[in-house]
């Protein structure tokens, strides 16, 4: 009888030992099928300011690397032409004005981004992800709308754009720098080494998961204005104090890449190398109250019209790489439409993170980046605030709103400028050269009506235009 217990027992212990690590070993197949994702928001990055997407002067290696080992997205739009509603919109996968943040919020604004929308950091962390955001937030800066009330387990950053605070913003709360729910005692804020402190967390991040799926939000905030680069950087570029800032954030990408590799992360990682909107170059006189701000120094939108915070090509077309070894197939370049919205409805189907109960405007791009397919957006809409100014599909875009360009600012007497009824074709002149409005009125007519449904559903005011 008591050898008989012994072999029983010996069995139990054994069979415990063969299910513990047979657990084990299912929850790491688990989580090896769940890919890390990274997303690296640069602010205010204009679409001509890589050099694999043609500038001249600023040499971006790491990214043009990155855009060899995965896909270069041409025709990639922003969520909308300013900040606030840009995260907004990949933060949720919706349109800003749907999810009622359509303008910017400042330093003093009494709430952020509505707590009945489900974040992306809520979506993966609710599916076993590690979480979290290191750099610009700008979608509420009190308790409540912080990043750690909306799904991110760690914060280390800004809460907003780093210009406001005197003498460019009329506010009496300093610029500062959050960890977690809290400010820290820095003060001022040292510009110059944020970019890389912002990677140090993130690299750090990486190392500390082990083999735990995460989610890393890095928004950096250069290159918007008043712009910073480190000491190790500064005079280095032949792009001038501007290439300064965007090599060093070139550089941190690679650092980023290499800890991957080193940390045997590379292959089960997705990383979103993107830009919130176009270049600041119309900036409003107030930035010019102090140094170290130049005109020059509001980036490029390579050979697109118009600039941040208009509905012109160069305030929403960005530059956009997606890296994802073994996944996305390399050296690819797309023209094909997609937006900040789809990184959003991507990664929760590459994550297999489930659907949020309201719908999506974001569509999954997967086929698109995988496999060379068609957009799936038969149309793109165009907003100012809550102004719903253009509209495109493959071929056409039309656009009602006043003019400008890179140079006005469109905060300034909008009131009296007169609303411009524009029809461009998006194959022949991406550049909004031409305007052949007259010679395809039916196509005027077929968007125009497009324009008026989506103004109706979301509430938008559409411009009346009159010949």
């Amino acid at each position: 009888m008591r050898t008989f217990s012994i072999l029983f027992i010996t069995c139990l212990i054994i069979f415990s030992c063969d299910s513990n690590n047979q657990a084990g070993k299912d929850e790491e197949l688990i989580n090896q099928s769940k890919p890390n994702v990274i997303i690296i928001f640069a602010d205010d990055l204009g679409y001509g300011d890589l050099s694999c997407y043609g500038h001249p002067t600023i040499h971006t290696p790491h990214l043009d690397q990155m855009a060899q080992e995965g896909i270069k997205m041409t025709s990639f739009y922003a969520a909308a032409c300013v900040c606030t509603p840009s995260r907004a919109g990949l933060m949720t996968g919706r349109y800003p004005l749907r999810v009622g943040q359509p303008g910017n919020l400042g330093p003093d604004s009494p709430a952020g981004l509505s707590k009945d929308e489900r974040t992306l950091a809520e979506a993966l962390k609710s599916n076993g992800y590690r979480t979290a955001a290191f750099g610009k937030w700008h979608l509420g800066a009190v308790p409540g709308y912080l990043p750690t009330d909306r799904g991110f387990d760690e914060y280390f950053g800004i809460l907003y754009s780093n210009d406001m605070m005197p003498p460019w913003v009329n506010t009496k709360r300093p610029l500062h720098l959050y960890r977690n729910d809290e400010p820290t005692a820095e003060q001022p804020v040292d510009q110059t080494t944020i970019t890389k402190r912002y990677t140090d967390e993130a690299i750090r991040f990486i190392k500390e998961s082990g083999d735990d799926p995460f989610f890393i939000y890095l928004p950096h905030s250069m290159p918007h204005l008043p712009v910073y680069a480190s000491a190790e950087f500064q005079g280095t570029s032949m792009g001038g104090r501007y290439g300064d800032v965007i090599e060093e954030i070139d550089a941190n990408v690679g650092r980023i890449l290499e800890t991957l590799k080193e940390e045997g992360q590379d292959e089960n990682t997705i990383v979103v190398f993107t830009s919130d909107n176009g270049p600041w170059r119309n900036m409003p006189p107030r930035m010019y109250n102090t140094e170290p701000v130049e005109k020059w120094h509001g980036g490029t939108t390579g050979s697109l019209y118009g600039a941040k915070a208009t509905s012109y090509e160069g305030g929403y077309r960005v530059p956009a790489i997606v890296r994802y070894p073994g996944v996305i197939p390399n050296k690819q370049v797309s023209a094909e439409l997609a937006t900040t919205m789809d990184i959003h409805a991507t990664i929760l189907e590459l994550t297999n993170s489930p659907l949020p109960t309201k719908e999506l405007d974001g569509k999954s791009i997967i086929t698109l980046l995988t496999e060379g397919a068609l957009s799936p957006h038969e149309s793109y809409f165009y907003f100012r605030g809550k102004n719903i100014e253009g509209v495109r599909n493959s071929d056409w875009k039309l656009r009602i709103g006043i003019p400008a360009d890179g140079w006005t600012s469109p905060e300034l007497n909008d009131k009296d400028l007169p609303i411009l009824l524009q029809l461009f074709n998006m194959k022949d002149d991406p550049f909004e050269q031409f305007d052949v409005a007259e010679d395809h009125q039916n196509v005027v007519a077929m968007l125009r009506n497009q324009m008026e449904v989506m103004a109706e559903e979301l509430g938008a005011n559409l411009a009346e235009y009159k010949d």
